[in-house]
């Protein structure tokens, strides 16, 4: 395999003679993705991949649609709605939908969707849905959906991350079945379903013609899961496969001089940390419950060489334990923390810790993140032993209590608003790692009001908190690499869905 920037480069020449199994692709109308993540249930509430959400958008619809260009929320499965009362939402449903099985779509599937995944002990982020209290069918194309409590982003998470499964065929198949054999309403049909392997889809030719998702023009996608962005860079070069992203920036002028391909950067909406056991639940002598040894870590971590030499492009320093973008990520209350290994070095003497201490970092972003947090800490003291392991491997242990650092990222499902971000970490749940009830309380409030300025409020708080105690260490943001055949159109957007359905042959 081609493990480095230097072995890729004397790769090219030959892969320029490998280009021509790609060719073909286009005349079998097939679109051959590669991915290196592993999806281990491939319903999409059974997993909180990204790459089990870009799937989730090819094959399921829901209630409405965020366009990508402008953020704007869309008719999709519903083609009205409004607010009855601040805690209550009516939707008018689109009449005429099939789901990919040819049963038609009513009112009794958004219920079984909506009311089932309250319930459903293997959801993947609860805090997704935490906001409502269910749904009520009114007939059979009106659903009124009950928000435990005021909600302002209801709407970007019905567009992002709430699709419609079909009652009947769930209901008949199990869940066991249902993640072997699903169907959705969206633009893509499954044909095969490996997990974790390879999943093939086909055009469905009954997609409903007004959806602001076009019928797609590629008739047939594969998406194929790797081992690792190496892998998937060599299926890429090889002509083994048409489009892969995520692969490891330095590659990515090698990859931009092939004749064959493109290479294209695109900044993300997705925040790289360092996640801390604060709240001790590695055991109590673990000196990351001591906030003046995070705060070392964070004078000890260059987030400025990482950003400009790791993750490359555009990519910035974030001060923030949010994105940018996001309603109530207020920077100006955010304490900063320059590199300085000295200051680092001080702190860690006052915290009772001289001469450093010994932890683990788990990780499953690439290895050079790891490898360059390992050695910054190891300037100061801090002897970390990293563990490279799968998204799933990192998630068991966090669910274990069992992760004294976590080197992750985390897209928010790509909802442009703060309350997708702190409740991830923030819920008192088997992933949090801070636990702390008047931050919890503040966050709470802050997704519970109309009130914009009362919203700001406590989210600013909160982030003033969670700097000044240095609760988790925000990184930097994501700048995506794709790597693509010269012969698809192919557009990247910052919320960091790759739109299959909206991709061409040239």
């Amino acid at each position: 395999m081609i493990r480095n920037a230097k072995l890729l480069a004397a790769a090219i020449a030959a892969a320029v003679t490998l280009a021509a199994p790609a060719q073909a692709q286009k005349s079998a109308d097939t679109l051959r993705a590669v991915h290196w993540t592993q999806i281990a249930d491939i319903n999409p509430y059974y997993n909180q991949l990204r790459d089990g959400l870009v799937v989730a958008h090819q094959a399921w619809d829901g209630l409405v649609y965020r366009d990508p260009e402008t953020f704007a929320i869309k008719p999709l499965l519903a083609t009205a709605w409004k607010y009855v009362d601040d805690t209550t939402l009516e939707f008018q449903l689109r009449k005429g939908v099939k789901f990919h099985d040819g049963s038609p779509f009513s009112a009794d599937d958004v219920v079984y969707t909506f009311n089932s995944i309250l319930t459903d002990k293997l959801v993947s982020t609860p805090s997704n849905y935490a906001w409502m209290e269910g749904a009520e069918k009114v007939d059979d194309f009106t659903v009124r959906v009950k928000l435990k409590r005021v909600f302002p982003a209801a709407m970007e998470n019905l567009a992002m991350v709430m699709p419609i499964l079909p009652k009947a065929y769930r209901e008949k198949m199990g869940a066991e079945g249902y993640s072997k054999a699903p169907i959705g309403a969206g633009p893509y049909r499954f044909t095969k379903v490996e997990t974790p392997s390879q999943f093939e889809f086909e055009r469905f030719d009954d997609y409903y013609a007004d959806s602001p998702k076009p019928k797609p023009a590629i008739r047939r996608l594969v998406l194929r899961e790797v081992s690792d962005a190496t892998t998937a860079l060599n299926e890429l070069i090889g002509g083994k496969a048409d489009w892969t992203w995520n692969f490891i920036p330095d590659n990515f002028d090698n990859v931009a001089r092939l004749p064959t391909l493109n290479a294209v950067r695109g900044g993300a909406m997705r925040v790289y940390y360092i996640g801390f056991d604060s709240a001790g639940r590695t055991g109590a002598n673990n000196p990351l419950t001591n906030p003046k040894v995070r705060q070392a870590i964070a004078h000890a971590v260059n987030r400025g060489d990482m950003a400009k030499n790791l993750m490359q492009g555009d990519s910035k320093v974030l001060d923030t334990p949010c994105y940018p973008t996001q309603f109530g990520c207020d920077a100006t209350v955010a304490v900063r923390y320059e590199f300085n290994p000295a200051k680092a070095r001080a702190l860690l003497a006052e915290a009772g810790y001289p001469n450093g201490f010994e932890t683990e970092l788990l990780t499953f972003v690439p290895p050079q993140f790891g490898v360059a947090t390992q050695n910054y800490l190891r300037d100061v003291g801090i002897s970390v032993k990293v563990s490279q392991l799968q998204v799933q491997a990192v998630i068991q242990r966090m669910i274990e209590g069992n992760a004294p650092m976590v080197l992750s990222n985390w897209g928010s499902y790509s909802v442009n608003d703060i309350s997708a971000f702190l409740p991830a970490f923030i819920n008192g749940g088997n992933q949090d790692y801070i636990r702390n009830a008047d931050l919890q309380k503040l966050v709470d409030q802050g997704g519970a009001s109309t009130n914009p300025d009362e919203r700001r409020k406590n989210y600013s708080a909160a982030i003033k908190t969670i700097t000044e105690q240095m609760l988790y260490l925000p990184l930097f943001n994501s700048v995506v690499t794709y790597g693509m055949s010269k012969q698809i159109n192919f557009k990247p957007y910052p919320d960091e869905l790759p739109r299959f359905y909206l991709s061409t042959w040239k």
